[in-house]
């Protein structure tokens, strides 16, 4: 059992490279490429920086980093479209990361300095980060050049805990709905001063809200370090197997009769990753630090997904198989290139498979270097980061039947063209800078800049059409102020941008006229532009009775945005395609504090207008309203699966010394489905959900718990695109709207101690 081998497992690793210097709250690191070195306070940086603390993590009992910023964090929110609780799709003023290949990618996510974007397809595996093992996670907003590839809105940077920071020895257990389980342990410590240790695992279980989808996920992590006055070295390792079930989205229809129901399955995906991560730091002198690490992440991903079929028997040529092209009749062939003969164990169901394998390595040597400069403080900063990924991608496509409960029984038969073969590799090569001046004791002016550059080798392993050499390179600035205008009231403004290039996926599925199937078959390869995203922002914060606030305004424009664009009637088959300009403009207020001794709160308001910029066509042949199947979009029409208004707020009561409550609210207003980026058919409607969390200490060392998700019961959705349902489930399913249901009540019991 992958359990088992967690507990057995003893690899060491470090902490990140800050081993005894614990970062403090009111400081964020100014890059994320490394995580190494270069601090500056928080009210000098030109953002609304979110924060969060491995006990504010614990204290929420959240399942997944995603699912603990999609509690607190304002301007953040998640599409569930797999309804699975670790495989979201988490959206950050409307940019995405996601697990899933097809989506948009917008967000850089590090782990210790380490990208963890997989180089597949920029998507991020929000599983594979070990939640046990965060000390502090840090959400950067805006175009971040400092952060690399994909911060096209916002980065993620996590730094993990260590045997200075969290020593002594935990275990905790819990309990409840969908028959879900979990265990986390956790061990660390030092010795004089100048060794440390630290070790968690974790194991989660669950058969799922829904019908048929089980899912199982074990963590480990890692380190070892070491350090003098001037010296530190660490090591650290992560581990990551998960079995994962998210069988998405299934027919409104169906879901009406029953909310736990399913279209078709199975649904699988596993993962698998190993990460070692070699840091240290040397301080030259008082003023000059190096920094650097060097890693290597292997990563897996295998999917299996069961689906209807476009394949049927033909009517021309009787007793063999064909699909329609173009409205014409065409001949399937097996592997052997001969007719596939006609019956019903090939005719219903397509049987789906991918695995991906994911190689990388890559270092970073960063210098800090602090000094007074005409008489002010700077803070200058200096670097070069380079990562190289080979990929195997494999696919293949064997079609099947669906037995009664819809799951897709393998004939053993396969579509000849469905094969793929591909071997790519990834090098990105980043320099960049960053330095933070102190005009006087109430200025600072900051500027940094990035220059990437990416080079992608594709290579067909099943003939020559997949095969090409891309390039791109950019430079990308960043400017920023903060005024101190009085003791308790600060104002920042501040401009950046950032790019990201096609990732192999895209470029190998870029050509309408050779429309693929995500994610299982790559066909054509003409080149896509890299994606430019602009940000600008400024906004007030202070402090009122007691009170921090903050109130802002931002504005994001892409350019040249890649979207996956459906095509044909698969609603998983289709085309990455440059759309030209999307914009979000956005309002943002937060408001945190306490009332007496007793009581602490926070609340978070965002106005988000996610749009299309610019003219263009789109097909979308299940959509009801579409004009022949395609969609015309206008500039002003909004981003699919993007909330206008999100609201979140929480109220934690300590009703004694032993017994704390904490009520949470979420909210947020309506939205338009994939496949309807025109704007022109029925939406998802706005939904509020509300939770608590209450926790009773029986002494110092046993801390028992039960917490209760979605108090009311409330039915709501999140995610949605069209298909068709009446193939598979009758004539009197009409209705082409599919969406993704929201999880149900839940109630878990836990139980923590400290020994």
């Amino acid at each position: 059992m992958r359990l088992g081998l967690l507990f057995v497992s003893t690899v060491a690793a470090l902490l990140s490279v800050q081993i005894a210097k614990t970062q403090p709250i009111e400081t964020v690191e100014v890059i994320g490429v490394t995580s190494l070195g270069g601090t500056v306070d928080l009210d000098r940086v030109a953002a609304n920086v979110q924060v969060a603390t491995s006990e504010d993590i614990r204290r929420r009992r959240a399942v997944s980093l995603a699912d603990f910023m999609n509690s607190e964090f304002g301007s953040v929110f998640v599409n569930e479209a797999q309804s699975n609780p670790v495989q979201p799709d988490l959206q950050y003023r409307g940019y995405v990361g996601s697990p899933l290949l097809g989506n948009p990618q917008g967000i850089a996510v590090y782990q210790d300095g380490v990208r963890i974007n997989e180089p597949f397809g920029d998507t991020v595996n929000w599983a594979l980060i070990p939640s046990s093992a965060i000390n502090s996670a840090y959400l950067m907003p805006g175009s971040n050049p400092l952060f690399g590839l994909n911060a096209l809105g916002g980065a993620i940077s996590i730094k993990t805990k260590n045997g200075f920071t969290h020593p002594g020895t935990s275990a905790e257990f819990f309990t409840g709905s969908f028959s879900r389980k979990g265990l986390t342990l956790e061990t660390g410590g030092s010795k004089d001063d100048q060794l440390s240790f630290f070790l968690t695992t974790s194991y989660l279980e669950e058969d799922g809200w829904r019908d048929f989808s089980p899912s199982e996920a074990s963590q480990l992590f890692a380190n070892l370090g070491w350090l003098d006055d001037r010296f530190s070295l660490g090591v650290s390792y992560t581990g990551v197997d998960t079995d994962l079930i998210g069988n998405g989205p299934a027919p409104a229809e169906l879901l009406k009769t029953n909310r736990e129901a399913i279209f078709t399955r199975p649904d699988q995906t596993r993962n698998k990753l190993n990460l070692l991560n070699l840091s240290g730091s040397y301080d030259l002198y008082s003023s000059l630090t190096l920094n650097g690490n060097v890693y290597i992440r292997n990563s897996d991903v295998i999917t299996l997904n069961g689906d209807d079929s476009d394949f049927e028997e033909c009517e021309h040529i009787p007793a063999f198989v064909c699909h329609d092209e173009d409205d014409l009749e065409q001949l399937v062939l097996d592997k052997n290139g001969s007719p596939i003969a006609a019956s019903e164990r090939v005719e219903t169901a397509t049987v789906n498979r991918t695995a991906t394998e994911q190689e990388s390595t890559g270092f970073s040597i960063q210098a800090d270097w602090t000094a007074v400069f005409g008489g002010d403080e700077n803070l200058f900063v200096l670097g070069v980061a380079y990562d190289e990924s080979d990929i195997t991608f494999n696919a293949s496509t064997e079609l099947g039947a669906l037995d009664a409960t819809r799951r897709a029984i393998p004939s053993g038969v396969f579509v000849g063209d469905s094969f793929t073969r591909l071997n790519a590799n990834v090098r990105n090569t980043g320099f960049y800078f960053s330095n933070v001046l102190m005009l006087s004791e109430v200025v600072s002016f900051s500027i940094s800049g990035r220059n990437n550059k990416t080079e992608i080798i594709l290579r067909d392993q099943l003939g020559t059409a997949l095969n090409g050499n891309h390039e791109f390179e950019r430079f990308n600035p960043a400017v920023g102020f903060t005024v101190d205008l009085a003791e308790n009231l600060s104002f920042y403004t501040g401009y950046n941008e950032s790019n990201r290039a096609p990732s192999p996926v895209e470029l190998t599925c870029a050509d309408e006229d050779d429309p693929c199937r995500l994610p299982n078959a790559f066909l054509s390869d003409p080149p896509l532009k890299d994606v430019v995203a602009r940000t600008v922002e400024a906004g007030f914060r202070g402090v009122w009775n007691g009170n921090q606030w903050h109130a802002g305004l931002f504005r994001a424009v892409n350019e040249d945005d890649i979207l996956f664009v459906s095509s044909g009637a698969l609603t998983n088959s289709g085309f990455f395609e440059n759309v030209g300009q999307t914009r979000r403009d956005g309002v943002e207020l937060s408001l945190r504090g306490n009332a007496g001794d007793r009581v602490a709160w926070f609340a978070n308001l965002t106005y988000l207008d996610a749009t299309f910029r610019e003219y263009f066509s789109v097909a979308s042949p299940n959509n009801p309203k579409a004009l022949d199947g395609e969609l015309h979009v206008e500039p002003g029409d909004r981003l699919p699966l993007v909330p206008r208004q999100l609201f979140k707020a929480g109220l934690r009561f300590f009703a004694t010394s032993k017994l704390d409550i904490d009520v949470s609210f979420l909210a947020n207003s309506d939205r338009f489905v994939r496949g309807d980026e025109s704007n022109v058919a029925n939406k998802i409607g706005s939904y509020a959900i509300a939770n608590i969390n209450g926790a009773y200490t029986i002494n110092e060392n046993v801390q028992i718990y039960l917490d209760i998700n979605n108090i009311f019961d409330s039915d709501y959705e999140t995610f949605g695109l069209f298909g068709e349902a009446d193939e598979v489930l009758g004539d009197e399913f009409d209705d082409p709207q599919f969406i993704s249901p929201g999880s149900p009540r839940a109630v878990w019991f836990g139980l923590r101690a400290v020994f």
